[in-house]
């Protein structure tokens, strides 16, 4: 059974059920306040029925005026004399019983009462009320006014009808605004369903358009929030297997490019008949195409430190134009063979981060700018900021395109991949550089413009 069958069930259920017993009360209430009135009505009837009756004349007219009075007042009524005998009793009706005796104990009773006595027996079906009268004009001496209770219900018969009507129309009015609300109710709820539904069997563009401003349109809006984290998640892990995949093709390329140059080194390197220079030509060759995989083997493990290795870098606080020194003393002499002037701040700077990571990304940059730089100067240049040191390694080489900044530091990404190739290089030095600074909370900054040179810039903590 749906949600909205159940939820209409429900309302009509309970309605029907409310109604039902509203109603059943009212007429139960209604009998009893009845019987009640009735009860009032009779001994007040009776008392003026008995001051009427006893002042009747016995004369011809006796039957007839004591029967009008029947009729007007509604009740039946048996006339007793002092010995207790049936004088008179109206209204003549075959189905009106009274006893030819007036009721012994009943004389008892009156005589000490000097009051309207009233007798309604739970199981009886009418009403008596029983008064003595003075014999001053008649020999009336004990009056029994009666009723059947069916008269006093008679209103009911109207009553009930209109209760049951009413109740049936309410009913009909509760089945039909039973049906409506749980419509209303269930709508937001199915809506709710369906849209989980498909965002779990994956259709993350699904969204819900509730104009509520109650529980269910909370629910859509973390619903429409939760599809919206779903897409990014989808698109962020689509993003990662393209450069995943990516990755492992540039991977592949860059040891098969290698190897296949050693391979054939060393088959040139078996012809007997090679001559010294071209033997030592291949050797060199076949040398540092075997270094560019251990700088590619050494990178690739840096990365993977990374991104797994909580415990990457171990930061202390060490001497930064020392650290700067030892990466100047290491490329001195491979600048001044390109007839670059290479220039360092010698001043005295002390900073925290992994002293080893960061002569890393030194290491880097600065190779990068000798690579990349034909003639001119490559200045390590050191500043204060605001408790930060930054550090700025600019050359005049031959600069970066501006459609090539925002992916520079991707791995295995290059501006001109041949011309890196030749250079030795393995596209992923600029990757490491921001991967390590990462996890110094820094960044990579890159000013660059074709021809012109190009300034990379990070900074650190001081110590």
């Amino acid at each position: 059974m749906s949600i909205r069958a159940k939820l209409a069930w429900t309302f009509i259920l309970l309605l029907i059920f409310g109604i039902t017993a509203i109603s059943s009360y009212s007429i139960l209430f209604i009998r009893n306040y009845l019987i009640q009135e009735g009860e009032k009505q009779i001994i007040n009837d009776t008392e003026w029925l008995a001051i009427t009756i006893q002042n009747l004349r016995l004369d011809d007219d006796f039957e007839t005026n004591l029967n009008e009075v029947a009729r007007t007042s509604g009740y039946q009524i048996a006339v007793y004399d002092e010995e207790g005998h049936l004088f008179a009793k109206v209204p003549y009706i075959d189905d009106i019983e009274a006893s030819s005796m007036f009721n012994a104990a009943m004389v008892d009773t009156l005589t000490v009462l000097q009051d309207v006595y009233l007798n309604n027996e739970p199981g009886s079906d009418k009403i008596e009320a029983y008064a003595m009268l003075s014999k001053d004009h008649n020999p009336a001496r004990f009056l029994e006014v009666s009723i059947f209770k069916d008269q006093i219900y008679e209103p009911i018969k109207t009553i009930r009808w209109i209760i049951y009507t009413g109740m049936f129309i309410s009913i009909g009015l509760v089945i039909l605004v039973s049906i409506l609300f749980s419509r209303y109710i269930s709508r937001p709820i199915l809506q709710l369903e369906s849209a989980a539904r498909d965002i779990a069997e994956g259709d993350v563009t699904r969204t819900l358009n509730l104009d509520r401003n109650d529980e269910f349109g909370k629910l859509a809006t973390s619903l429409n929030r939760m599809a919206e984290r779903f897409r990014q998640d989808n698109q962020e892990m689509k993003r990662l297997y393209d450069k995943q995949s990516q990755f492992f093709a540039d991977i592949t390329h860059e040891i098969r490019n290698p190897l296949h140059t050693i391979a054939g080194s060393l088959e040139m390197l078996q012809m007997e008949s090679l001559q010294k220079k071209q033997r030592e030509h291949y050797l060199q060759t076949a040398l540092r195409q075997t270094e560019r995989i251990n700088r590619l083997y050494k990178d690739l493990v840096t990365l993977q430190r990374y991104d797994s290795d909580s415990y990457f870098i171990e930061k202390q606080k060490f001497d930064l134009c020392k650290t700067i020194k030892h990466v100047v003393d290491l490329y001195q002499k491979e600048a001044a063979e390109k007839g670059i002037n290479l220039k360092y701040d010698q001043d005295y700077r002390v900073v925290v981060g992994d002293p080893d990571k960061i002569e890393q990304v030194i290491d880097n940059l600065v190779s990068n700018a000798i690579k990349y730089t034909n003639k001119g100067e490559i200045e390590i240049k050191v500043t204060d900021e605001d408790g930060h040191v930054s550090v700025h390694v600019i050359d005049t080489g031959i600069g970066i395109s501006s459609e090539h900044l925002d992916r520079l530091f991707d791995r295995f990404y290059r501006t001109d991949k041949a011309r890196s190739r030749d250079k030795g290089g393995t596209g992923l030095g600029l990757a490491v550089v921001k991967s390590i600074l990462s996890a110094h909370d820094s960044d990579v900054m890159v000013k660059s413009k074709p021809g012109e040179g190009s300034d990379f810039s990070f900074r650190l903590q001081k110590g």
